[in-house]
C-alpha cells in the first residue's frame, strides 16, 4: 500500500475509537486480518455506520506501515492535524465564560512528552496549547496514541514565533507564567486567578532566554531528592493542576 504524504496516521484501539467519536474526518481504517474481537469489533461497527472505508490486510504488512511499536492491529488514515489559530483558543475561553488558561510549550521535542501534556491539559480544562513550528514535536501518530485521543478535543495552535505570540497574548490581557528552577517563588505560593498562559520549557534546556525574559513571573517546583529535574510532562501536570486548584 502506498503512503500518502497528505495523510496522518492514528494508531491503537483507544486512539482510533476516540477519533471516531470525535467525528473528525477519516480517509480509511486499516485492520489486521483476524482482529474482530473486543474494541476492534466496536470500531468496525462505528466505521461501517459512518460509511468509512475499512481495509483488511495481513498483520505483518500493517506493521510495516505503522509508525509506532504497538498499533494493536488498527491504523486510521486521516487528513493532517487541523491546527487552529491563537484567536480560536481565546474564543473557546470566551464561549465558556472562563478566564483563559493556555499552555505554551517552548520546544518540547519528544512526541511522548507532547502526547502526555496534551492528555493532562485536556482533562484539566486547558483551553488550548501553543507550540512552535520549528525545533519541536508536532502532532503525529505517536502523540495521538500517547494522548489517548485527547488531541481530538484540544485546540492546538502552531506558531512561527513564540515570543511574538507571547506579546500578542499580553495585549489581550493574558499574564505569562514561566517554569524555571532558578526562581525563588514555589509554584504553590503563586496566585493564578487571572487570564493565564503557562510556559513549559524543553526537556533538556528549559525555556529559551527571550521567552524567560518575556514572562510576567516565574515559578519553580522544589526538589527534595538527589535528582534535580523532572520530566517535562510531569512538571506540566503538577503545575497545571495547582493552577486548577487555586482557581477553584
Amino acid at each position: 500500500m502506498e503512503k500518502e504524504e497528505y495523510q496522518d496516521q492514528i494508531e491503537g484501539r483507544n486512539a482510533v475509537l476516540e477519533l471516531l467519536e470525535s467525528q473528525r474526518s477519516i480517509n480509511k481504517i486499516l485492520v489486521a486480518k483476524g482482529e474482530k474481537h473486543g474494541s476492534i469489533h466496536k470500531i468496525m461497527a462505528i466505521a461501517k455506520q459512518r460509511k468509512i472505508l475499512l481495509v483488511e490486510m495481513e498483520k505483518n504488512k500493517l506493521n510495516q506501515i505503522a509508525q509506532t511499536d504497538n498499533n494493536q492491529g488498527i491504523i486510521a488514515l486521516v487528513p493532517p492535524f487541523d491546527y487552529c489559530e491563537v484567536e480560536d483558543i481565546l474564543a473557546v475561553a470566551s464561549k465558556k465564560k472562563e478566564q483563559p488558561f493556555i499552555l505554551i510549550l517552548d520546544g518540547i521535542e519528544d512526541p511522548h512528552n507532547l502526547g502526555s501534556i496534551i492528555r493532562t491539559a485536556e482533562t484539566a480544562g486547558v483551553h488550548g496549547i501553543i507550540i512552535p513550528k520549528r525545533r519541536a514535536a508536532s502532532v503525529n501518530s505517536t502523540v495521538s496514541k500517547v494522548s489517548c485521543g485527547a488531541v481530538e478535543y484540544m485546540k492546538i495552535a502552531r506558531v512561527n514565533n513564540i515570543n511574538e505570540t507571547i506579546h500578542y497574548l499580553k495585549e489581550q490581557g493574558i499574564w505569562i507564567c514561566g517554569t524555571d528552577m532558578n526562581t525563588k517563588i514555589e509554584y504553590t505560593k503563586q496566585d493564578y486567578n487571572m487570564p493565564l498562559a503557562l510556559v513549559i520549557g524543553s526537556e533538556g534546556f528549559g525555556m529559551s532566554r527571550l521567552v524567560k525574559e518575556n514572562c510576567d513571573f516565574l515559578v519553580k517546583i522544589p526538589m527534595k531528592g538527589k535528582i534535580t529535574s523532572l520530566n517535562a510532562s510531569v512538571s506540566a501536570g503538577i503545575v497545571i493542576y495547582e493552577i486548577v486548584s487555586k482557581r477553584k
